[in-house]
């Protein structure tokens, strides 16, 4: 039976002021105060505290069903593999790459080159499972695709003209990553097959009629966070060329591309680029694990000085880089590195059972909704849900405000925990959206989740049409319900 946990109070306030029930100390009033006024404006994003409130509410109850963690499966995880492939990967060093035990040892323990060590196995891992063709040195292994983002948009922000284009709603990781750096980034409306490029269209045209200058546009092709859509091939080619007669470049995150529900996957958008185009975002986060924060941007553009000489974007990447973190992890870059060794640098073939278990939960959602509220009909009137290919996540829309209030009701009331959608939207809509992540859930707790979520819903509908028929409906769910 669910037991609410404790409640805690976040101080979210922003002003300063010490919250009376987590005491700073003895020495609190020695201590330099500084206003929040006199700190960067990203530090104060609602887009920065996002996950951090969201990881506080799931925090304090954690009997909950949570839909909402977008994390990979863990029941395959195994402490026994780590040093397997640490080890793997030193066979590696010492065979195909011929070092010496010196240099092997050094490799592990020194600081390490900062565009990274395992760029030939991921130039060899996007060969075989995404048919794509990189130079190894365009590759730069950054500390999770998170600082990649940074990177690239520090890179691209020249001055106060410079602006990004993002489909919206767009994944709060890249929100925040351009809010960090200080770029605007410009909506661009998402229909149900990804990106509305007649929208794409008029934003980059509005855009520069106010002296502004849009640099790029970021898509999630397959299986989008949070929205789950996918761009179909035709789209994707318009795409672009689109960005080509507009010269602009387009940034492709593609964490789930591997998760498919069935069918033929569509090919990324670089390996269609014919010109660079494409800057491509990668991490091993969701198909190895997220814990070893290893990612990778593969940025092959060329880029020509004041003497005319030319080096590849990932050189310059890598300059921000070594001010940044200097380089990504040795030793999280070697678990890596043997992973892939170890599976022959195919992910396809590695993930074959994460992979199952997705579509399997993926089922048991969708089928789950279908038989509590029919078919994606409006249930009371207004819920309904889109039905992805694959992913991760399924999106409701509400007959109610689903804002980060009605969660902490849900939680402690029901048991349930799920994403507001109006954290995608930076600010500007999906207050009647949420977003349901199934990843790491047993069908047996993706059935209990909806059952609480249709009580939920029941209840919040119950209180904005309290009629007769109404009243009857949540009678009769939540006598069901054990």
């Amino acid at each position: 039976m669910y037991k609410e946990a404790p409640f805690a109070v976040l101080d979210v306030s922003g002003d300063g002021s010490a919250d009376p029930k987590q005491p700073l100390g003895t020495a609190a009033e020695s201590r330099v105060r500084i206003s929040m006024s006199d700190l960067h404006e990203s530090v104060d994003d609602p887009a920065l505290t996002s996950m951090t409130l969201l990881n506080e509410i799931a925090g304090r109850f954690p009997d909950a069903v949570s839909f909402a963690a977008g994390r990979p499966y863990e029941g395959f995880y195994d402490l026994d593999d780590l040093p397997r492939y640490l080890s793997a990967f030193e066979k590696h060093l010492a065979g195909k790459r011929t070092l010496t035990p010196a240099q092997v040892r050094r490799t592990f323990f020194q600081y390490g080159r900062t565009k990274g060590l395992i760029h030939d196995l991921i130039a060899s891992h996007l060969q075989l499972d995404e048919g794509l063709t990189v130079d190894p040195e365009s590759v730069v292994v950054t500390t999770g695709c998170q600082e990649a983002m940074v990177l690239v948009l520090r890179a691209l922000h020249r001055d106060t003209r410079d602006v990004v284009l993002a489909a919206t709603p767009s994944y709060v990781g890249f929100i925040g990553a351009a809010r960090v750096v200080g770029m605007p980034v410009r909506a661009v409306n998402e229909g149900a097959s990804g990106i509305d490029l007649a929208d794409l269209q008029r934003q980059i045209h509005a855009a520069r009629a106010e002296g502004l200058r849009p640099r790029a546009c970021y898509v999630v092709p397959d299986f989008a966070n949070p929205s789950g859509v996918s761009m179909t091939v035709a789209d994707r080619a318009a795409l672009l060329e689109l960005a080509a007669r507009e010269d602009l470049l387009v940034l492709e995150d593609n964490p789930y591309s591997l998760f498919q529900l069935g069918g033929t996957k569509p090919p990324t958008l670089k390996s269609m680029d014919t010109d660079s185009r494409v800057i491509y975002l990668g991490s091993f986060a969701k198909t190895v694990f997220a814990g070893a924060r290893v990612g990778y941007v593969i940025a092959d553009q060329l880029v020509v000085d004041d003497d005319r000489r030319e080096s590849l974007l990932a050189d310059q990447l890598a300059k921000l880089k070594s001010m940044v973190t200097l380089n990504t992890s040795t030793v999280a870059q070697a678990v890596i590195g043997g992973y892939l060794v170890e599976n022959q640098c195919s992910l396809e073939r590695a993930t074959v059972r994460e992979v199952d278990v997705y579509r399997r939960n993926l089922r048991a959602v969708l089928e789950g909704l279908e038989s509590r509220f029919g078919s994606a009909q409006p249930h009371h009137g207004a819920v309904s849900w889109n039905a992805p290919r694959g992913g991760m996540f399924v999106v409701l829309s509400l007959p109610f405000r689903a804002d980060d209030e009605v969660l902490e009701y849900s939680a402690s009331k029901f048991g349930v925990l799920w994403t507001p959608m109006h954290h995608f939207y930076a600010g500007s809509g999906g207050l009647q959206q949420i977003r349901l992540s199934f990843s790491v859930l047993s069908p047996e707790e993706i059935s209990l989740g909806l059952d609480r979520l249709n009580r939920l819903i029941d209840d919040l509908t119950l209180r904005a049409d309290p009629s007769p028929g109404s009243r009857s409906r949540y009678l009769k769910a939540i006598t069901s319900i054990t």
